[in-house]
């Protein structure tokens, strides 16, 4: 199937401008390197810390519009950086506790659709007012089910993964507090597989993350977002604008030369 020349065209000006943007408003880092330089070269060296710069900016200025832009077609709500609010029913906040105790000793392994049937069940005491991340992609069908992602880096780090599986079960249980029917599906969501073509190394998550209910990698993500073949569309689309930023990139960083 994959994408209409619009679309593409869309998400290939979409991250010219970002990229043009970034160029405009990047300033090199003004310490002193003169062994770097001189082995290097001024030019190398302020590229490098454009790609450093660029890298962390990456999922807010780049992954998170061309997400945006991608679920538009096939779904009926989508927004980022969206706040879900901060009700929570002490009852779940209590069993999500218990959730990540039992995770976190072993004596279960992940398995999302039991753990939100467990929080479900534990609709009681009075609503609390929970401080959370916003949803970096919010979405819904027009069938009323729920995706919340949290975007990560391409190798997250491993001790970092107990306080993501929380964010993912409290996203739940906030809609669950408002709509205690609603269909939600929250889930951490990496841009690329830093192995290809070696499949991604769950390992990483094993534990503490459903992989097949809370992990979307690569192909796997942008496909649900922009349908079959979204994946291979976009790489051409980095690829051809790539082709177009390539004389204004080669002719900024020329000037560090002199």
């Amino acid at each position: 199937m994959g994408l209409s020349d619009t679309k593409k065209e869309r998400i290939q000006n979409l991250i010219i401008n970002s990229i043009r943007n970034k160029l405009q408003n990047y300033h090199p880092e003004s310490s002193s390197m003169p062994f770097h330089y001189r082995l290097l070269g001024k030019d190398r060296m302020a590229l490098f810390s454009f790609i450093q710069s660029l890298n962390t900016t990456f999922g807010t200025s780049i992954f998170e519009p061309v997400a945006i832009e991608l679920a538009k077609s096939r779904f009926s709500v989508v927004k980022n950086q969206f706040s879900l609010g901060n009700e929570i029913y002490e009852g779940y906040q209590q069993a999500i506790q218990q959730i990540i105790n039992k995770l976190s000793t072993k004596e279960c392994q992940p398995n999302k659709i039991e753990e939100l049937q467990k929080i479900k069940e534990a609709r009681y005491g009075r609503k609390n007012t929970l401080k959370t991340v916003k949803v970096d992609l919010y979405l819904e069908t027009s069938e009323g089910d729920i995706y919340l992602f949290d975007l990560k880096t391409a190798k997250p780090n491993i001790t970092e993964f107990k306080s993501y599986k929380r964010t993912l079960l409290e996203w739940a249980a906030i809609i669950l507090t408002k709509n205690p029917a609603a269909q939600v599906h929250s889930l951490i969501a990496i841009p690329y597989n830093p192995y290809e073509p070696k499949p991604y190394e769950r390992w990483t998550i094993k534990g503490m993350l459903d992989d097949r209910q809370e992990l979307l990698v690569g192909k796997e993500f942008w496909d649900f977002l922009g349908g079959e073949n979204a994946y291979e569309d976009l790489l051409e689309c980095f690829e051809q604008a790539g082709i177009v930023l390539r004389e204004e990139i080669d002719s900024y960083f020329a000037t560090f030369r002199k």
